[in-house]
């Protein structure tokens, strides 16, 4: 479904991602992990065609259903995009509009992609913020973002990222701005989500406990390379390199055990 073939990214002529490649399976959830810099974020960006800055895919490709997706124009983006593939933010409040309600924007969104009416618009976006398990979808419309808690905006994001069923979710620490039981409940929808319409999910994350809970596959990253990638119990159990044992030896333990 996803196929990123040896891809190198570079902002101004300087590679900070080098020979980049991983493939994703229709229903599967793969991990990047890896410290702050190591250029997780940069692929997924790359992927959904947003890279600041002047940032290019200097070399390689990136196929999304067997059509690369570098050769997209313009048009071709804004129609892929919030469709066939959503991104999720590390902290979805922020990229709300502060001074707008909620669902004057999520109205806004459902019907840039949709012939359809805003009273249409406003019921579908209450059945989605409910689909998230947000109590009365009527009052989180009606709510600016301040007005809600981290937990309440990251599902307000997630309920927009979902509205019309992707092939792909592209979430960028999803959790990392969230408490504890917070964190949890966010990780339960989303692989929710997998099961219910069959979405392929990337994540991004530093915390190896939520790629191990949640992933089918982990990629491991330092200094814009990849150190080790494969299967959950490849990456947590076999042979892997210093640096993802490191990542391992980090996670805390309870009681001497470690759930890692």
């Amino acid at each position: 479904m996803l196929e990123i073939k040896n891809i190198t990214i570079s902002y101004q002529n300087r590679p900070t991602v080098k020979n980049f490649s991983m493939d994703l399976k229709e229903g599967e959830i793969a991990s990047l992990v890896g410290e702050s810099g190591s250029g997780k974020t940069t692929v997924i960006r790359a992927v959904l065609g947003l890279l600041a800055g002047g940032g290019k895919v200097t070399e390689g490709d990136i196929l999304f259903g067997g059509k690369s997706l570098l050769k997209n124009t313009p048009d071709q983006w804004r129609k892929l995009r919030g469709t066939d593939i959503s991104m999720i933010f590390q902290d979805s409040g922020a990229m709300l509009n502060p001074i707008r309600k909620i669902g004057a924007g999520f109205v806004e969104y459902i019907r840039i992609h949709e012939d359809i009416s805003k009273g249409d618009a406003w019921k579908k976006g209450i059945a989605m913020l409910e689909r998230m398990r947000l109590p009365s979808g009527d009052n989180i419309m009606n709510s600016y973002p301040f007005q809600l808690s981290g937990g309440m905006r990251q599902r307000v994001g997630i309920a927009m990222a979902m509205t019309f069923r992707p092939k792909l979710l592209l979430a960028d620490e999803p959790t990392s701005a969230l408490d504890v039981t917070t964190q949890a409940q966010i990780v339960r929808q989303m692989m929710e989500l997998r099961d219910d319409y069959g979405t392929s999910i990337i994540v991004v994350t530093h915390n190896l406990g939520v790629a191990a809970y949640m992933s089918d596959r982990i990629v491991v990253m330092k200094n814009g390379e990849i150190t080790d990638s494969g299967s959950r119990e490849d990456i947590l159990h076999g042979s892997h390199s210093g640096y993802a044992q490191r990542l391992l030896d980090a996670v805390p333990s309870l009681g001497g055990v470690r759930y890692v």
